[in-house]
């Protein structure tokens, strides 16, 4: 559910899988002092993402252990696509290693739950602050949380490409496990890598191939279908470019 805030009001959105946390959150804090407004809730993570990306709210206040969300990697593609998002984590998972991480990707303040009234206040004062403005870069160069949110979105979408690269991948399927729009995850594999999606898609294609070529009994054309590719021909010219030999003179090469 949504609601419009007035001029000059901070946005908020609330993100919780449990109807409880998110009825007392709007109900308990006193948004209206602190010049918010929550414009939105949503019950689980791939729901909280489409609500930021339509409402682009300027505060976020979310669980990240929530069914069949990666908290960590739904933290990450929203600082990445919206750095100037500030976001408090409310969990019941105190796991430190995951909280040193969740603040090196921009997290404004970790907080376990159950939480206290002034903690989260406290939250709320430091994410509403007014902050001083900072110069105008010459280039667009992302700040270290931006940074970093950034290459974690990098990290886990080459590990589900390199894992899955002998399915009909494409730049949409691999964007929508890592929570972030086509177009900004093709701008951060470039940014992060000097390469380009189907560049790499290849490059691990061709590498599995390699390995399959060893075994004498598959067919050139069904090691084609093993890694990926829908004809042998697109898979010989794409082997070919990547290693300077067709997949029989490699083949041939290696007996």
């Amino acid at each position: 559910m949504w609601a419009k805030g007035g001029w000059g009001v901070k946005k908020v959105v609330l993100v919780d899988d449990e109807q409880v946390i998110l009825t007392g959150l709007m109900r308990v804090i006193p948004w209206e002092e602190y010049g918010c407004h929550v414009v939105g809730t949503a019950a689980d993570g791939r729901e909280g993402i489409e609500l930021i990306r339509r409402l682009r709210p300027d505060i976020l206040f979310t669980d990240i252990r929530m069914p069949n969300m990666d908290g960590l990697a739904m933290v990450a593609a929203l600082k990445s696509e919206f750095p100037a998002l500030k976001i408090a984590v409310l969990t019941a998972y105190r796991e430190f290693e995951y909280a040193r991480q969740a603040i090196t990707l921009g997290v404004s303040r970790y907080l376990l739950k159950p939480s206290k009234m002034d903690e989260l206040k406290e939250a709320i004062r430091i994410m509403t602050a007014p902050q001083e403005a900072a110069p105008l870069p010459e280039e667009d160069v992302p700040s270290p949380e931006s940074e970093a949110a950034g290459s974690f979105v990098v990290r886990a979408a080459l590990a589900y490409m390199e894992e899955n690269c002998a399915e009909r991948l494409t730049l949409g399927s691999v964007a929508n496990h890592v929570f972030v729009s086509q177009w900004h995850l093709s701008k951060l594999i470039n940014r992060h890598t000097g390469k380009n999606f189907f560049d790499i898609l290849n490059q691990l294609r061709v590498n599995r191939a390699k390995a399959l070529l060893r075994d004498p009994s598959l067919r050139v054309h069904e090691v084609a279908e093993m890694v990926g590719y829908a004809d042998v021909a697109h898979f010989s010219k794409n082997f070919k470019r990547l290693t300077g030999k067709s997949p029989v003179a490699y083949r041939a090469r290696i007996k």
